[in-house]
């Protein structure tokens, strides 16, 4: 990514963030492979909901498989890993703004398939030393079965040294300390959750499936076990009607959560969710780019956590940042304010993404 404002010479950038923020996410998976995903002939044994992505080797006819299924998604720090879907959806999917996995069915994906990718990723992604477990919440994976999992990534992929997932708080809080240590020791080292809000009022208003305290036990029994905590919180969210009670209660419940990394997203309404719908019917009034700003003000200006890495650089938002709070915040609050007068150049419109 390419540093296109700062602040002084201080150590906050605005991010020209929306190239690497829309990586695909099998990136990377080697360069001696060319993704092609129109290979999947109309005979395959693929299943209609399944899609094998096909790798072939320039100069050569023989083709590659790795099996991914529906939407894969990834957090954009994870665009140089090896993308190994081990669950198809997200196992809550209820939450009213998202529409990533709608219609889709939540299912752990059968060992044979799974290991078949690992042993692809043997061959053939040796160049890349991290692993992101998709879908969008491997960790409700059964314990013994998750044990299973990282031996054979540490059996197959002995180089690799990093291994990441998503996690909700359900799934987190099914799983003891003990339980996230023993992972950790295998090679797990991240794991990124969705907080969205600190609001309870608004947990509930998008049926996110947790309140503030489960959010908060979760994050410390991640923090508890050595683990490094990412987590994302959602611009927006609130409306209009209760943006400052969740950019308040958002930075309260973060600091107590005291996360590693701190990933701010903004809404983007997606046609096939309920969100969507209560927008057209004017029950929920999204914020302007001002408000936007506004409320990722007085965000920043709730958070107090030590050392924590605070970015905006996914391509949903229009003032990309990354620094350090504990360190930057004067600083983060003059940019944000420089922003709000117009005198800082904005993500436009048409580059926003999800």
């Amino acid at each position: 990514m390419k540093n296109v404002a700062s602040v002084a010479e201080t150590r906050i950038y605005a991010l020209q963030g929306e190239n690497e923020a829309k990586k695909h996410s099998l990136h990377g998976v080697n360069e001696h492979f060319e993704p092609n995903f129109d290979a999947v002939s109309a005979d395959s044994e693929q299943s209609e909901t399944s899609s094998a992505v096909v790798f072939q080797q320039p100069g050569r006819d023989n083709f590659y498989f790795m099996h991914y299924e529906g939407t894969i998604i990834r957090p954009p720090s994870e665009a140089n890993s090896i993308i190994l879907q081990v669950t198809v959806g997200c196992s809550h999917n209820k939450c009213i703004f998202c529409g990533t996995y709608k219609g889709v069915l939540f299912r752990i994906k059968n060992d044979d398939v799974v290991n078949a990718d690992i042993d692809f990723a043997s061959v053939h992604c040796t160049r890349l030393n991290r692993v992101f477990l998709a879908d969008g919440d491997a960790l409700i994976i059964p314990h013994r079965r998750l044990v299973n999992l990282f031996s054979r990534i540490k059996k197959k992929l002995p180089w690799v040294n990093r291994i990441s997932l998503y996690g909700n708080a359900k799934s987190i809080l099914l799983k003891s300390e003990k339980e996230l240590r023993e992972l950790k020791e295998m090679g797990l080292h991240r794991v990124y959750m969705g907080l969205e809000s600190g609001s309870d009022r608004v947990l509930r208003d998008i049926q996110k499936g947790a309140d503030s305290a489960r959010m908060i036990e979760a994050g410390q029994r991640i923090r508890n076990a050595g683990l490094f905590l990412s987590v994302t919180v959602l611009l927006g969210i609130g409306g209009k009607e209760n943006s400052r009670e969740h950019a308040i209660e958002t930075g309260r419940v973060v600091t107590e959560m005291s996360p590693n990394q701190i990933a701010a997203l903004t809404l983007m309404l997606l046609p096939n969710t309920s969100l969507y719908h209560l927008e057209k019917s004017k029950k929920f009034i999204i914020q302007t780019q001002g408000e936007m700003l506004e409320e990722l003000r007085l965000l920043v200006k709730n958070i107090n956590t030590p050392k924590a890495q605070f970015q905006s650089n996914h391509a949903s938002n229009y003032l990309p940042l990354n620094c350090r709070l504990s360190r930057d915040k004067k600083m983060v609050l003059a940019a944000i304010d420089e922003a709000i007068a117009g005198e800082r150049k904005l993500t436009p419109e048409f580059l926003r993404a999800l």
